[in-house]
């Protein structure tokens, strides 16, 4: 059944500008936050801190054993979420890695069949790839200890334990923060009240008082980001929200996906047709930035301009993608949506420019939210295999051909733009895969 409820993220800004003391105060704790994780991911981001992770309180206990706490003046609440913080990164960090190496052992055409079965299972099972990397043997539960004895009576473990350790050499990096441009802080924290929100602050029994634009009040973990030199703040408070239901969403509908023009639609409906204008404007001077820092690196530029710039182009076409999506889904009204699976990224073109503006082409942003929002209007979101959607025609199933955006089919004529045909590939694709889902299940 589909969730009931989802979570997303609210937030709240301060009303009035802060004052110089109270956001100096705020600082000092975002930067002892920023530390902490530091200290945490020095001493917890390696191989032999694995058995550590989970569930994070040894990590918790040796930390308060240390007295950094006592030294840096920090109050629990933010010290203990500042190591939570680190650990919640750090496993992160090895998912990525994980996923990194499981698929060069994928490519890798010198593994047998039998060799990444076993390296595959190292990396599915935490217990027996900590103990292979940091060259114990594994001590496993029985039933997975008799699978573990299995597969490695058929393998050179040795030579894989090699090549594992190899492998995250290469790929694992230790998380670093040089941020202190925010904190996370929980409800012993922090208190609604008077239009605004309480702090609690290094000093002890004491908080500063911000008035906030709106008299809302949560009782979450909330992350508070710092704006100095506006002299502002912005709270983000992750919230559950009710999945609405509409009635009346009942269409299917396949969509093609571009840089320059974000959705197609099989009827030829077109969403985010500005997209390549916001996108460009993006590219283009992260390109001119590059130029001038390169420049000038040995004047060491400041970078806090580039970055405060860099988010406000950002933020720009963020939300125009998200006003759009939201016109797809209103306008749409569907019940279902097909969209195609995304290749890699990669070089496409041999003129660098393209291949920037692909580069910065948001369409995991665009698929994440898309994603988000179809779980909120209880509309089905599903990818289907997309090659040869542009080249295929979607009439008579033939090869055609495509020029100047357009599709031409040489077997039956058919014509039309290249975004639609791809559109209705991917629909046509979409409702088949469902109809021979069902037909395995029903028999």
């Amino acid at each position: 059944m589909p969730p009931e409820s989802i979570c997303k993220i609210v937030r709240q800004y301060n009303k009035n500008p802060i004052s110089d003391e109270d956001m100096g105060k705020l600082q000092e704790i975002a930067k002892d936050f920023g530390n902490v994780k530091n200290y945490v991911y020095q001493q917890y981001g390696g191989i032999r801190s694995l058995s550590k992770l989970y569930p994070g309180y040894t990590v918790q206990n040796e930390m308060t054993r240390r007295g950094l706490r006592e030294r840096l003046g920090m109050p629990s609440v933010y010290f203990y979420l500042a190591i939570f913080d680190a650990l919640g990164d750090i496993k992160s960090q090895w998912t990525r890695t994980k996923s990194r190496i499981l698929k060069n052992i994928g490519k890798n055409e010198g593994l047998t069949d039998n060799e990444k079965h076993f390296l595959r299972y190292l990396l599915k099972v935490n217990p027996a790839f900590e103990a292979i990397l940091n060259n114990h043997l594994p001590e496993l539960p029985k039933a997975m200890q008799y699978s573990y004895d299995q597969m490695a009576s058929e393998v050179d473990t040795k030579k894989l334990g090699s090549y594992l350790k190899r492998q995250v050499r290469r790929h694992h990096i230790r998380p670093h923060t040089e941020g202190t441009d925010g904190f996370s802080i929980s409800e012993r924290a922090y208190r609604y009240g008077d239009h605004g929100i309480y702090i609690s602050i290094k000093e002890k029994r004491k908080r500063i008082f911000i008035p906030l634009t709106d008299k809302n009040s949560y009782t979450r973990q909330i992350h508070i980001r710092l704006f100095p030199e506006e002299k502002g703040i912005e709270l983000r408070i992750p919230v559950d929200v009710a999945v609405k239901k509409h009635p009346d969403y009942q269409s299917s509908v396949g969509v093609s996906m571009g840089m320059m023009t974000m959705l197609t639609t099989d009827q030829g409906h077109i969403y985010g047709e500005k997209l390549g204008d916001y996108q460009g404007r993006l590219s283009d001077w992260l390109r001119r930035q590059s130029t001038v820092y390169n420049q000038n690196r040995e004047a060491n530029p400041g970078r806090k301009k580039y970055y405060a710039n860099k988010e406000r182009l950002e933020e720009q076409l963020h939300s125009y993608i998200n006003q759009e999506l939201n016109r797809f889904l209103r306008e749409e009204k569907p019940a279902v949506v097909y969209m195609p699976r995304l290749p890699g990224s990669g070089a496409i073109s041999s003129v660098k420019k393209i291949n920037h503006y692909s580069s910065t082409w948001q369409r995991g942003y665009i698929r994440e939210r898309l994603s988000f929002k179809c779980r909120q209007q209880s509309v089905r979101l599903t990818e289907v295999f997309g090659k040869g959607i542009s080249s295929q025609c979607s009439s008579c199933g033939a090869s055609g051909k495509r020029k100047d955006g357009r599709f031409v089919c040489t077997q039956c004529g058919y014509e039309t733009d290249g975004r639609i045909n791809a559109a209705q590939n991917i629909k046509k694709r979409g409702e088949a895969d469902h109809k021979d889902r069902q037909t395995d299940e029903w028999g």
